[in-house]
């Protein structure tokens, strides 16, 4: 257990993921066009991908660590 006693929660019950997927999703949204379609350029996509990407490692990265700490 860590060192407070309480359980580890499961990955899909923590804030942390819903936030990441908020993130993942309109990381997406940004990339495939769908939030300024009549606008998106070639930045706004790759930053898109960037966000989702981001989001994704900073979520395993962190759950890693809570799971290291076990």
């Amino acid at each position: 257990m860590a060192s407070n006693d309480k359980p580890i929660r499961a990955g899909i019950k923590t804030t942390e993921f819903w936030l990441t997927l908020a993130a993942q999703i309109l990381g997406v949204v940004i990339a495939l066009g769908y939030a300024d379609p009549d606008g998106a350029g070639t930045w706004d996509k790759v930053a898109g991908l960037v966000i989702a990407g981001l989001g994704a490692f900073g979520y395993t990265v962190a759950r890693s660590k809570v799971k290291a700490a076990k």
